[in-house]
């Protein structure tokens, strides 16, 4: 799953993190880092109204975890699920500073495997699901998490061959595919972002059927 050994939500977003010894990065490189405003307008066309109960699933620190927060706010909640308690812990941090009325569980799980939730609204799940190699069981108890009618807003890597960083990337025609082969309908592409770690990076969102 995700390498350890570095940050993956903060890599995997494109996000750099840059020492005092390579400060004079070029303006390329400035212009492709994304920030949280890339982060909300990933987001925000897949979000109808504020409110509603949501998860973050490989949240890590919370960078888009922080748009979730701006776009549903005060009147919404979010679980927040991630392996890595480290990250969430500064999340959680990040968060009280910018939304401390927001109602946030974050939860220390890996989220492959059965997670206790209550029916959701909708789901984000961005640059995550590029860790998970059989992506169909995920999708299927993804959708089962969602109530009729419920959103699940993926963020990718607009590709389908990766690296040790990001193994098992998706373009969004291929999500396409594998959304609709594990019963969701609607999907749409929202917006895209260029990326300096694989060209670009795409939102889109799904619907779970209402019965």
């Amino acid at each position: 799953m995700r390498p350890r050994a570095i940050n993956s939500k903060t890599l995997s977003t494109g996000i750099l993190t840059i020492s005092s010894s390579s400060a004079c990065y070029s303006a390329r490189e400035r212009l492709l880092t994304m920030n949280h405003d890339d982060h909300v307008a990933l987001l925000k066309d897949g979000i109808a109204a504020p409110g509603g109960v949501w998860a973050d699933f490989g949240a890590g620190s919370g960078a888009f975890t922080l748009a979730l927060a701006e776009l549903i706010g005060v009147q919404g909640s979010i679980y927040a699920v991630d392996r890595d308690p480290h990250a969430l812990d500064e999340q959680a941090r990040r968060l009280r500073q910018r939304f401390p009325a927001l109602h946030v569980q974050h939860m220390a799980a890996d989220f492959t495997q059965p997670l206790d939730l209550p029916p959701l609204d909708g789901i984000v799940m961005a640059n995550a699901l590029h860790f998970v190699r059989a992506k169909n069981p995920l999708l299927q108890r993804l959708r089962a998490y969602l109530k009729p009618g419920g959103r699940l807003l993926l963020v990718e890597y607009n590709v389908d061959t990766g690296n040790r960083w990001v193994p098992y990337p998706l373009s969004y025609s291929t999500w396409q595919e594998i959304a609709q082969h594990n019963g969701f309908a609607e999907t749409r592409k929202l917006a895209a972002r260029p990326s300096r770690f694989l060209g670009e990076i795409y939102s889109a969102l799904s619907f779970n059927p209402a019965r």
